[in-house]
């Protein structure tokens, strides 16, 4: 079956990008040089890459012995296929770990002085709160006593009330009262005038008629 060039150069590019995918990590060895072809025979283009740089393989030689890689910063070139790691050297792990360690031990630190500080805070609340709560209940207390006061104000302005209006209607009876002493006193003052009208009328017709009910003494004559 024969294939058309662009197809040929089509499934080489595609190779091409899948092997450009293929991510791989300098071994322990501290540096690792750096050559311009997959041979010791080509220049150095780089002294040395060091453990742990990431690189991106582009392609291998036939013989797998050497690997063209380029790393994250564009540097590119051919390096033993043997000191490449698929995973993150040990001692750069190791690195990260003390270095993760000791971030995590400082803000461990930090997240003690923020315990310190809201303990602090804490404790402080706490006093508030109970100087609140005294606060509370010494308003509650008042309020109990405000209360009460307000129901004995309550029925002490019933009583009033209730005082005026017996006020009131004994003002109505002693008014009352005194209109019919008045009019006791005037039926009195008539009663005495026409008694004593009638006593002068009565004294009037008795010394009118008693003179003519009394006999007439005959007058002694001289022949007796």
């Amino acid at each position: 079956m024969r294939f058309s060039v662009p197809l040929v150069l089509l499934l080489f590019f595609c190779a091409t990008a899948s092997l450009a995918q293929s991510v791989r990590y300098v071994s322990d060895k501290q540096y690792v040089p750096l050559r311009s072809g997959a041979g010791n025979e080509y220049r150095i283009v780089h002294q040395g890459i060091p453990s742990g740089t990431r690189l991106t393989v582009a392609r291998t030689s036939d013989d797998g012995t050497w690997s063209e890689i380029t790393t994250d910063g564009g540097t590119s070139g051919w390096i033993r296929s043997q000191y490449l790691m698929s995973e993150v050297p040990a001692q750069l792990k190791l690195a990260r770990i003390t270095e993760n360690a000791e971030k995590m031990s400082a803000k461990s630190a930090d997240l003690s002085g923020e315990l310190e500080l809201l303990t602090t805070d804490r404790a402080a609340l706490v006093e508030k709160l109970m100087i609140a709560d005294t606060e509370f209940e010494a308003v509650s207390q008042e309020l109990i006593q405000l209360k009460q006061i307000s129901g004995k104000a309550v029925q002490l302005d019933a009583d009033n009330r209730r005082l005026v209006e017996q006020m009131e209607n004994l003002r109505s009876e002693s008014e009352m009262l005194k209109a019919e002493r008045y009019r006791l006193q005037e039926k009195l003052e008539s009663e005495d005038f026409l008694n004593g009208a009638l006593a002068v009328l009565l004294g009037v017709i008795i010394a009118l008629v008693a003179p003519r009910l009394v006999p007439k003494r005959r007058k002694s004559s001289s022949w007796a």
